[in-house]
C-alpha cells in the first residue's frame, strides 16, 4: 500500500528548524575553511590540524571533525577554497576582456595582482607544491589538478591569441604559458622570500618583452598594451585571422 504524501511530509516547524540548522552548518563550515585557508598560507598544508582549528575558533575537535571527517579532506577543502578564490580574482575578470592578447594580458596582470597581495601570506599553488612535489596521495592530487586547469586555461588563451591573429603562427602554447609561470615564480620569490624592490615592475617588463618575442607584426592591435576600456566605452574590435 502505497504511503501518501501527506503523511510523510514533516510539520512545517520542524522543516523550518531543520532548514536553519542546515544553514547555520553551511556558515560554520565556511567560517572554518576561511580561518583554514588563512592559516594555510602562513604556515601550509602540513601546518594545518583539527586541533588548531578548533582552538583558533573556539569549538570542540569533534565540532570542527564533524565538518571536514579528516585533516586531509581538510587540507583538499582548503586547496578548493583557494582555486575558487583564485579564479573570482583572475579568471574570471579577465576573461570578460576582448579574445586574443588584451585578455591574456589581463590574466598575467590580474596574476600579478594576486602574487602582490600574497607577498605577506603566501600562495597555497607554490608552498603545496614545494610541501607535497614527492608525495603522492589524495592532497598532492588535488593540488596538481588545480594547477593544471589553471595552466591549460592560460595555455587557452595563448592559443585564441594566435588564432586571433595577435600573436605569430608558430606560438607555441605550452611554451609561452611555462615562460610566462617562470615570470610569476620568479616574482614570487623576489617579492616574498628577498623582498626585493622593484620586483612587480620587473615582471611587468618582462611579460613585455616575452610578448614582443611572439607578436605577429602585420597585427596592429598587437603592437602596443591594451588598456581596459573605460565603464560604457565600446571594446576594441577583433582583429580577423588570416585565411591565407
Amino acid at each position: 500500500m502505497a504511503v501518501s504524501s501527506s503523511s510523510s511530509a514533516k510539520p512545517p516547524r520542524e522543516a523550518a528548524r531543520e532548514g536553519r540548522g542546515a544553514q547555520k552548518g553551511q556558515q560554520t563550515r565556511a567560517a572554518i575553511l576561511e580561518a583554514a585557508l588563512s592559516l594555510a598560507s602562513q604556515v601550509g598544508l602540513e601546518g594545518l590540524s583539527i586541533g588548531v582549528l578548533a582552538e583558533l575558533m573556539q569549538m570542540s575537535k569533534s565540532g570542527v571533525f564533524a565538518h571536514f571527517g579528516s585533516r586531509e579532506e581538510l587540507q583538499i577543502s582548503v586547496i578548493r577554497e583557494y582555486h575558487n578564490k583564485f579564479e573570482d580574482e583572475v579568471f574570471h575578470p579577465a576573461i570578460r576582456e576582448p579574445r586574443g592578447l588584451p585578455r591574456l594580458r589581463a590574466l598575467f596582470d590580474r596574476w600579478v595582482q594576486r602574487v602582490a597581495v600574497e607577498i605577506d601570506s603566501g600562495c597555497i599553488y607554490i608552498s603545496g607544491a614545494v610541501e607535497f612535489d614527492d608525495r603522492p596521495g589524495p592532497v598532492r592530487d588535488a593540488l596538481a589538478g588545480m594547477v593544471r586547469a589553471w595552466h591549460q586555461a592560460l595555455q587557452r588563451a595563448v592559443r585564441i591569441a594566435t588564432e586571433e591573429g595577435h600573436l605569430r603562427a608558430d606560438t607555441e602554447p605550452q611554451q609561452m604559458a611555462f615562460e610566462i609561470h617562470g615570470l610569476i615564480l620568479a616574482l614570487h620569490h623576489d617579492a616574498r622570500f628577498l623582498r626585493s624592490p622593484g620586483a612587480l615592475e620587473r615582471a611587468r617588463s618582462g611579460f613585455e618583452r616575452l610578448v614582443s618575442h611572439y607578436l605577429n607584426p602585420a597585427d596592429p592591435v598587437a603592437v602596443l598594451p591594451v588598456q581596459a576600456p573605460a565603464a560604457g566605452a565600446p571594446r576594441p574590435r577583433k582583429s580577423k585571422r588570416s585565411t591565407a
